[in-house]
């Protein structure tokens, strides 16, 4: 993964860590459920975002390098990989 990518999928995931916190003390409090459920949301969001930076990386790096290898069995399991990624998305 590209370093600035990298950090930029760090940082994302340093304040869905502080999101999750967030949401726990909401509860613990007895916030009302739909600012909670928006806070949910948000995180929901965010992670959204790193998975989309993460799918993207692996589309143009790990599965571009096995297309460009040349080996069949490399590039059927990273086509196979990403197809299960992709249909647990849509359970």
């Amino acid at each position: 993964m590209i370093e600035e990518k990298k950090k930029a999928c760090l940082q994302r995931l340093s304040r869905v860590e502080g999101q999750v916190r967030g949401i726990a003390r909401m509860v613990g409090e007895d916030r009302y459920c739909i600012d909670i459920i928006n806070q949910i949301a948000a995180a929901q969001a965010a992670l959204r975002k790193v998975e989309e930076e993460l799918l993207r990386n692996h589309v143009s790096h790990c599965i571009e390098h096995a297309i460009t290898s040349g080996n069949a069995d490399d590039q059927r399991l990273k086509v196979a990989e990403l197809i299960e990624v992709l249909g647990r998305k849509t359970r």
